[in-house]
């Protein structure tokens, strides 16, 4: 029950303008967080009353047009150990399919789709603490592999570097600043994955 209220907080804090399938207003505009640069990686802590108050953000752009075509969001959950992960892809992908995490060490279960906007489509959903520590031993870069539309498989890149500190700082600040999940009530909405 509290996975699933977390994850709508989620899709809230994410979805920005829209409300959710069960009638709860979206909030107002966003403040703007505290950004600290690690290597490729950005930590962001946002000044709001949450459960995982801040998030490590990537995101990668075509290089013509600098149109998004992959951004990345990890956020702590300090009251339950857990993290949350945000993946937003372009459009025109098959839905069904999902898609999946791949390092030099480590390849994730295919992930689903939570919803798709004219931003894109977003993978939302929790991550085992093991995933997060097999991302941080990786070197180099990692893919989150995509299927189009078309049944074409596409490797989306991203940077490990500096993933790690970038991740253990953002922890660190995620546990001074959260506010405690509510027992068996509504769970603040976390952090926002998106600029």
């Amino acid at each position: 029950m509290k996975f699933s209220l977390l994850l709508a907080g989620l899709a809230l804090a994410v979805s920005g303008s829209a409300a959710l399938a069960q009638g709860v207003p979206a909030p107002g505009p966003l403040p703007k967080p505290e950004v600290k640069q690690v290597e490729d990686w950005q930590v962001r802590c946002y000044p709001v009353q949450s459960i995982s108050p801040c998030d490590i953000f990537q995101e990668q752009a075509e290089r013509e047009s600098g149109q998004r075509v992959l951004s990345i969001s990890l956020a702590f959950v300090p009251s339950m150990n857990r993290h949350i992960i945000q993946v937003t892809v372009p459009l025109d992908v098959a839905i069904p399919k999902g898609v999946t995490l791949q390092t030099d060490t480590y390849t994730s279960p295919v992930m689903k789709y939570r919803m798709c906007t004219r931003e894109g489509c977003f993978v939302q959903t929790a991550m085992d603490n093991a995933v997060v520590e097999a991302l941080a031993r990786s070197n180099g870069s990692g893919k989150v592999n995509v299927v189009a539309d078309s049944g074409k498989t596409y490797a989306l890149t991203f940077s490990l570097k500096g993933f790690s500190a970038a991740h253990d700082d953002m922890a660190a600040q995620a546990k001074a600043k959260a506010t405690k999940a509510p027992e068996g009530g509504a769970a603040a909405a976390p952090a926002p994955a998106t600029p």
